[in-house]
């Protein structure tokens, strides 16, 4: 069974590990099964592509999976990566907060 993730698909994250550690980005996919995410311009890798009769052929950036444990979400108050907590409202609904700021996330 996958674990429950913290981040999701359109959260703005900041790598902390690895090669493209300190770049910023927007997850485009998640993958639970394997806890790696797809982030825009991280780990970005050369594939070379045959032409098709709807796509052009060469060679074509893609954004490869990165673990989930290499990324953390961006605090929306200053920018910097921090942890995320969990907070009920008033009205019962159930929401993300960064650890950091104690601001409410989006999503």
């Amino acid at each position: 069974m996958a674990a429950k993730l913290k981040i999701k698909k359109g959260d703005k994250v900041v790598v902390i590990a690895g090669k493209d550690k300190g770049k910023q980005g927007e997850v485009l996919r998640v993958i639970p099964t394997e806890n790696r995410a797809v982030v825009s311009g991280v780990n970005v890798a050369k594939r070379h592509t045959k032409q098709t009769p709807t796509q052009e052929g060469g060679i074509v950036q893609q954004s490869m999976p990165i673990h989930i444990s290499n990324i953390a979400l961006r605090d929306p108050k200053d920018g910097k990566p921090t942890r995320v907590g969990f907070k009920t409202l008033a009205d019962g609904k159930k929401v993300r907060v960064a650890k950091r700021s104690g601001e409410t996330i989006n999503g």
